[in-house]
């Protein structure tokens, strides 16, 4: 190795060392901050931390992000988060660039620390469905839920927050942790008046709904699976 290539070499070492330093160390004041929140919520909802099982619901319309663990074979609501921005319309991502926020079945993937947006847990976007449905050569990628207020298509829940959903989930003993984004609570007078006036996500929708209603009233995950035409089929027994 030449001294200039043995050079750059040590460089690149040094600086890689640097940036996983810094993220330790950003994720160990993360966990020192969020821990004695997170305990007293789980204590508060009556579950044990950490979680044997953890569940993230997300509502597009809304703008929340709902912490679910698992107690006794059901899940248990610990906590609500605000999501802080949006980008896009109602309905599922299709095409890179789109700035939309995915809606369907995804799990946590990658566990980021060295963030730009303070810490973020990427989503397996694009899913199986999604690689059916959305486009074939640039699908787009890279969806996470992440810190600060500002986002192309992702889930901002601003420091505080992420640093408490990140803690659990990596805390969490069953991995992945299930993520199901929705384009609004599924339910009631306001999701009926409001989904009528999209009559171009219905059929798409419609495949989302069984999920939600199945979790509304058993607080169960139920059995999810991709149909070769990319739909989804929600066994809800």
């Amino acid at each position: 190795m030449s001294n200039m290539r043995q050079l750059i070499f040590i460089v690149l070492v040094a600086m890689t060392s640097n940036i996983h330093s810094q993220a330790d160390s950003r994720l160990d004041n993360a966990r020192r901050r969020a821990e004695p929140v997170l305990r007293a919520a789980f204590a508060k909802a009556g579950v044990a931390y950490p979680a044997s099982e953890l569940f993230i619901r997300a509502f597009k319309r809304e703008g929340e992000l709902e912490l679910w663990a698992k107690s006794d074979g059901k899940f248990v609501k610990v906590t609500t988060f605000p999501i802080l921005a949006a980008s896009g319309d109602p309905g599922p991502k299709r095409k890179e660039g789109d700035r939309q926020v995915p809606e369907g079945f995804y799990e946590i993937d990658r566990y980021n620390p060295a963030s730009l947006y303070h810490l973020s847990l990427g989503l397996n976007y694009p899913n199986t469905a999604d690689r059916i449905l959305s486009d074939r050569e640039r699908p787009g990628s890279d969806i996470f839920i992440h810190g600060r207020d500002v986002t192309i298509g992702c889930l901002p829940m601003g420091d505080e927050g992420i640093e408490q959903i990140y803690i659990a989930a990596n805390a969490t003993k069953l991995k992945p942790v299930k993520v199901h984004i929705f384009p609004a609570r599924m339910a009631g007078d306001a999701w009926r008046e409001w989904s009528a006036t999209q009559p171009e996500h219905a059929a798409f929708w419609a495949q989302l709904l069984p999920a939600f209603e199945h979790f509304e009233k058993k607080h169960t995950l139920p059995e999810i699976t991709v149909q070769p035409d990319g739909k989804y089929r929600v066994n809800s027994r």
